[in-house]
């Protein structure tokens, strides 16, 4: 297959002069688009597949300019890496997309870069990779630093379409709940097989507690995700704090149990005397 798309390139290139065509009079700055017009390059296709589009080089200049092509974000293929535009024609460029057998369906980016005269032009490709389309996303490695309270997790999309994550947090103690934030959109999107790590602050932890953090994620389509942490806080003043307490309650104590004694010794005592 591909083979055949190389051939067919070779071809294209090999008519890429007698393809030129008057360009449009009154352009001042050359440009580079999609054929016929359009704002961007769209390719649909399955895995596996290789797709073919054309891009548009017009020259409106009284020189021959010649133009350097590039692709980035997707393996694309040019019927020729250099193309010398004659002044006020255009050229239309054939070019091609491999489409990888492992290559998830939906919707996948990249750009085709023009470079000419010290100007770069940069042409949106959108590509569409036909099959089943599954919404799966996944919360992981989520860590709790207990010096400063932030929160990192990993969102991972497992699926085929583009995400939005939205997450709720919540984090219960020894004595319920510390931390309660409801499920709120996160300002990223994810594309299939992307994954990105994020840090949610807590500025306000408790000073002395075991607690288990819980991190809810979810996506239009996709099954809640959830992941948990455990974590114990113990700053210095809450140490020095509690014990303090428990020093003052030991001593309640033993004053107390001093007292009873004291207490049945005099009771004792006048017994005897009568």
């Amino acid at each position: 297959m591909r083979a055949a798309a190389r051939s067919g390139l070779a071809a294209a290139a090999t008519a890429l002069l007698g393809a030129v065509a008057a360009a449009p009079p009154g352009a001042q700055a050359w440009t580079a688009a999609p054929a016929a017009g359009r704002p961007y390059a769209y390719l649909e296709g399955p895995a596996g597949s290789v797709l073919q589009d054309t891009l548009s080089l017009t020259n409106p200049g009284a020189r021959p300019l010649t133009v350097r092509l590039s692709g980035q974000g997707a393996p694309v293929t040019f019927a020729a890496r250099s193309v010398t535009v004659p002044a006020r024609t255009r050229a239309d460029v054939p070019f091609a997309v491999t489409v990888t057998a492992d290559t998830p369906p939906g919707e996948h980016r990249g750009t085709v870069r023009a470079t000419a005269a010290d100007r770069e032009v940069r042409v949106d490709l959108r590509l569409r990779v036909s099959g089943p389309r599954l919404a799966a996303l996944t919360v992981e490695d989520v860590r709790v630093d207990t010096t400063t309270g932030d929160l990192r997790y990993t969102l991972v999309n497992r699926g085929t379409t583009v995400l939005a994550p939205r997450l709720a947090v919540r984090a219960d103690g020894v004595l319920g709940t510390v931390l309660d934030r409801p499920v709120r959109p996160l300002a990223l999107t994810l594309r299939p097989g992307e994954r990105a790590t994020r840090t949610e602050p807590w500025p306000d932890p408790p000073a002395l507690d075991a607690v288990t953090v819980r991190l809810t994620a979810t996506a239009p389509g996709a099954a809640p995700a959830t992941a948990r942490a455990e974590a114990s806080f113990a700053s210095g003043p809450a140490l020095t704090g509690a014990a303090g307490l428990l020093l003052a309650a030991a001593g309640g104590g033993t004053y107390a149990v001093r007292r009873r004694g004291g207490a049945r010794i005099q009771r004792a005592s006048a017994g005897a005397n009568t």
